[in-house]
């Protein structure tokens, strides 16, 4: 794997193989009857109540104070909609949305089915699949038991190191690290699955006030280091070499609590034994704009922004939708 490591923001410059395929396991979730879209538009963030068959639609899974459940996919058709859980806990998001449903919805929820997310990076056109869902921007949804395309089944699968490389790239968060029970959708990035214009659903009021009062207090970065190779003066060992894990805490150059890094991978690239770290970090906002941030143990961190980062509202009026 070449990681351009001239400078330690060289493997943000790193690409998947063109074309590759990347896979990962999601949770399903059907909701037939005239009422569908007009549920989900209630327990979600995203518009969907005038959504039309063949939309898709991205939106958050939220608590009643706004902390993400998950992330989803609403795939709309002219008899409800399919809930695609791409991150979270599919049995609690089920379990939520089964608690509030009442008799007078008319509405079936569905059995938390399984099924695996496709994305292609680098591919050309996709032909309508025989079997599963296609999804803007080169995905594909299929349900367990249905096979991939020979045509898509021939592109070469990243493995886990170059998958999660390209995830902390563009700053995809996960659960649990990422998402929880701790922090809100404008924290990770995630702006463009809300809207603040829609009218009353689950979390609107907590949404609404971190936008019209600016009140988000920490953003998703990712951050990197280039690990020295070891020295004879150096013992290299995991016992006695501190590194950047998760869960450490990040301070600025001046010593002031920054945040906190949610997910670490180590990159093997150096013959001489030294290495490149990547992750990403929830930092607060007095330390947004600090180029480097540094752990309890004294490592330099290299900060940047994600590249699927959508920044947070400002103020009123300042609605995604």
């Amino acid at each position: 794997m070449d990681l351009n490591r001239s400078t330690p923001s060289g493997p943000w410059d790193w690409r998947p193989a063109s074309p590759s395929r990347w896979e990962q396991p999601v949770s399903l979730i059907r909701l037939d009857g005239p009422d569908s879209l007009r549920f989900l538009h209630g327990q979600s963030s995203q518009d969907l109540e005038r959504a039309q068959p063949g939309q898709c639609l991205a939106t958050c899974c939220l608590t009643p104070t706004a902390r993400l459940r998950g992330l989803a996919e609403v795939l709309v058709d002219a008899k409800g909609a399919w809930l695609v859980i791409t991150a979270g806990d599919g049995a609690v998001i089920h379990q939520a949305l089964d608690r509030v449903l009442f008799p007078a919805d008319q509405v079936t929820l569905g059995p938390l089915l399984a099924g695996t997310l496709i994305i292609l990076e680098g591919a050309g056109a996709m032909a309508e699949p025989a079997m599963g869902w296609q999804l803007p921007g080169h995905r594909l949804v299929l349900r367990d038991g249905e096979c991939l395309p020979a045509e898509l089944e021939a592109i070469p699968a990243l493995g886990p190191i170059e998958a999660e490389h390209w995830r902390l790239s563009q700053g995809r968060p996960l659960a649990p690290n990422e998402i929880s029970d701790e922090v809100n959708p404008f924290e990770l990035g995630l702006a463009d699955r809300v809207s603040l214009s829609k009218g009353c659903y689950v979390g609107q009021e907590t949404l609404a006030k971190l936008a019209t009062y600016d009140g988000v207090k920490q953003q998703l970065r990712r951050w990197c280091w280039a690990e020295p190779a070891p020295t004879a003066a150096r013992a290299d060992t995991a016992s006695d070499v501190q590194r950047p894990v998760v869960g450490a805490v990040l301070r600025t150059p001046g010593g002031e609590r920054a945040g906190r890094i949610t997910s670490s991978l180590r990159l093997n690239a150096g013959a001489d034994g030294s290495s490149v770290w990547l992750g990403l970090a929830l930092v607060r906002r007095q330390a947004l704009e600090e180029p480097l941030l540094v752990t309890g143990e004294g490592i330099t961190l290299e900060i940047s922004i994600p590249t699927e980062v959508v920044a947070p509202p400002v103020g009123a009026g300042g609605a995604t939708s």
